[in-house]
This record gives structure tokens, sequence and C-alpha cells, in this order.
């Protein structure tokens, strides 16, 4: 049986403080009413996986930025480095060079997830990543349509937001891209789709269903520019596919000429203990999107194509603030950061909250499963662990207990809880904060079941 290094005393603090109810009150007159958030918190500082709010109440960071700070808050290489661009220049924009711009894009190159040489395009964001990447694939094969899963999610511009498929409210009015056809994601939890005798496991029935039914019935293989794919699916629950699934669909894209493109945005740069999720299943991807913990908070995102696939004219497409120096310098000490202990603090800390939430699930009876690489995890909540009833209610209630005891975790899906604290975190973080969440639990099914 697995035991906590450490326990402390939790005790429910004044949340949101006098300081913090002034901010939000003045938030709620001017800020659009768009955004979506999870609790009150109002941020003052940070400091590695701890932050405090503008009351001085201090909290365990398993959300990281929802998987941007990779290196935790405030990490003083990449401070450092920040200061330093700062005093030379901050722009000059993408019709000039500056060779943090070139060294970004060299180490790109050496850390992408396939053989050959990459051509790389930097932005500003995940959204951004995910456009360029399906302009680059409609020019270079000529096809029109492509293939995305339900439950994704790829960002809220109009080429991107074709492809997401987590929520309607998303979606709703704005008239996506509709070149887009969705098929189940292979969720072996909630699975949509009828194993047939003989397939290895509901991934492979997932790529049958695409090979068999979709190309056979609705879509044209010699179509189709390319499938987009989360390598753990993020906004749609943390989802794992099972072991078949990316050897498979790898192969059917070869057999059409179809390309492959993961996004990374939210799996990338160490989060599943690997610098890309895709290298779990030894497959490799034709185009890979980036963002998100690439620069610690800084904004920052892009795509890495084979460079043989990068085939569209000068002027094709651009930005503004392609190569931004301080995100450069930022992404560059993010993964010095990251290459010198933080991914293997990501697997080793993974394994451990894993097992540990494992052990977790057996004495509480909301939780129905656990999920994930290194720090990519999800907890799924369910009225019942026989008939699978999805509680999102009591998932909602986890994350306002938690919040209210000093802890700062989110949702994802329709009912789970992910759990992404930076990379650097330590072990007595994490018993903290799995403490804290256990409490929670133990407070919300008392309520509620």
């Amino acid at each position: 049986m697995l035991t906590m290094n450490s326990t402390r005393t939790i005790t429910r603090l004044d949340v949101p403080g006098p300081k913090a109810r002034a901010i939000l009150e003045r938030d709620r007159a001017v800020v659009s009413h768009a955004y979506g958030r999870v609790a009150d918190f109002v941020m003052s500082h940070g400091l590695g996986s701890q932050v405090y709010d503008v009351d001085g109440n201090r909290f365990i960071d398993f959300m990281s930025g929802i998987a941007v700070n990779a290196t935790g808050h405030s990490h003083p290489h990449v401070v450092r480095a920040i200061q330093q661009q700062a005093e030379k220049f901050l722009h000059v924009s993408s019709d000039y060079y500056h060779e943090s711009w070139v060294r970004l894009s060299e180490r790109l190159d050496e850390i992408a997830p396939f053989a050959e040489p990459a051509s790389v395009f930097l932005g500003n964001s995940g959204t951004e990543a995910v456009e360029g990447a399906i302009k680059l694939a409609r020019y270079h094969t000529g096809r029109p349509y492509f293939v995305g899963f339900m439950g994704g999610f790829h960002g809220r511009t109009l080429g991107s937001l074709g492809f997401t498929a987590s929520k309607t409210t998303q979606r709703r009015g704005f008239l996506p891209m509709r070149e887009v056809t969705h098929i189940p994601y292979p969720y072996e939890y909630r699975p949509v789709l009828a194993m047939q005798p003989g397939e290895a496991d509901y991934g492979e029935t997932v790529v049958n269903y695409l090979e068999k039914v979709v190309f056979k019935s609705l879509l044209a293989p010699d179509d189709v520019a390319a499938v987009l794919v989360e390598p753990i699916q993020g906004e749609g629950g943390y989802i794992v596919p099972p072991a078949s699934f990316f050897p498979r669909l790898r192969d059917l894209c070869d057999r059409h000429g179809i390309l492959l493109i993961v996004d990374e945005v939210q799996t990338g740069m160490g989060r599943t203990g690997k610098w890309w999720a895709i290298e779990h299943w030894g497959v490799e991807p034709d185009i890979v999107c980036t963002a998100k913990g690439i620069a610690s908070g800084v904004p920052l995102g892009g795509f890495i194509a084979r460079k043989r696939l990068a085939t569209w004219p000068v002027g094709a497409h651009g930005n503004t603030y392609g190569g931004n120096p301080l995100a450069m310098v930022a992404a560059l000490a993010t993964m010095d950061v990251l290459e010198n202990g933080g991914i293997q603090n990501a697997a080793d800390q993974g394994d451990y909250i894993l097992a540990r939430l494992t052990e977790m699930a057996a004495h509480h009876p909301s939780i129905g499963d656990v999920r994930g690489k290194g720090l990519m995890i999800g907890v799924e909540f369910v009225q019942d662990k026989v008939t699978r009833t999805p509680d999102a209610r009591l998932r909602n209630r986890i994350i306002e207990i938690a919040f209210e005891h000093g802890l700062l975790i989110m949702g994802c899906g329709a009912n789970s809880m992910r759990i992404i604290p930076p990379l650097i975190i330590t072990r007595a973080e994490v018993d903290e904060g799995l403490q804290i969440f256990e409490h929670a639990v133990t407070m919300a099914e008392r309520e509620l079941l």
C-alpha cells in the first residue's frame, strides 16, 4: 500500500477574500463574459508549484495554467532569459531575422517526433498552430477534406473550430469550416462502436470504422488531406487511446496518402514523460502542433512539419509576431529545464500519482476510472461504478471544495478531472495536493452520494 511522505492539517480558507472580491467586481464590469472561469482565484504571485492570491492564501497548483507553466511559476532560469532579452529588443517582426528564432527552430528540429528534417513555423497560440498545419496540409496535398474526432479540442478560430467537437457552445452560431468529418475517439471506458470479431482492441475498432464505413459510404480517402488527432484527448476527458490505435491509423494514412497531424498543444513538451505523447506509441506523424508548455507562459505556438511537405511559396502564410524574441528565449530556457530533469520528473511523479489515485479509487465509489501518462492524468467521476453513469455535479463540487482548501484543479470532458501540475513539482507538493484532493472527494461524496 502506498503512503504519503507527509501529511498536513487541511483547513478551509477564507476565499475569495476582500481584496479578491474587489477585483472580481471590477473584472465583471469590463472583461468579456465569454471567458469561462473555474474559481474565484485572483493571483498575486507564484513560485514553482505554489501560488498565492491577493489576500495571501496559498494554493498547490494542479492545473499549471492549463498545462502552460511547464517549469512552474517564475522559474529563475526562464525569468533570467526573459529579463536579459528585454534589455536588448522586444520585437523586430517576422520580416527580419534574429538568432534566438533560429536556435529554437533548430532545437525543435532536433526533438521532432519524426526522423527526417523538419520545417518549423512559429506563431502565438495553439489555435494558430492548428490553422497553419491544416493550411499546409491542404496546400501540399491539393485535397479539400479532413478527418477529426468527437470530443476533440483544437481551438476556437474558424479553421480549428471546424475540428473542435468537445462542446456545442464552442461551435453554435459560428459556422466553422465544414470540410471536416468527425468519428468517435477511441474512448475505451465509454465506447460508442461495437467491437467486431478479431479486433485487437477498441483502437482498432475505431480505425476499422473509418476505413470500412466512412471511407466507403461518406468520404473518399483520396479526397482527404489529413487526419488531425490528439495523442491523448484533452478537453474531451484526458482519454488515453488503446495500444493499436496509432499504429493502425498511421498505416491507414500511409496507404491512402493522407497526412497525420498530431495536436500536441496540451500533450507535448514533456507533459507525458516524453517530449511528445505520440512517442509512447512509436508512431511518426507528418506534422506536430505545439503551444502551451513550450515557453512557460509566454505566448507561443507553432507547428513542426516534415520539410518535404513545406511546398508552399513565400508569403503563403505568416504573422507579425512570429519568432517574438521574448517567446524564443523563454522557450529555449524552458527546454533547458525540461531536458535537465523536468521530463524525467514528469514521468516519475506521474507514475506515483497514478498509483496513488488507483489506490484511492478502491476506497471511493465515485471514482470510475483513472488514466493518463506522465503528468497528464484524468480521473472520471460516476454515480455508480457498474452503470458508469457520469456525475458532473459531483466533479464540479470537488473543484469548489478543493479551491476552498488550497488546491487549484479543473475539470475536463463531461465528468472528468484533470491533474496537470508543473513538470517540476516535488513529491512533497504532490502529496499535499493529493491529500487535499481526497479530502474534497470525501466531502463531495458525503454531500451528494
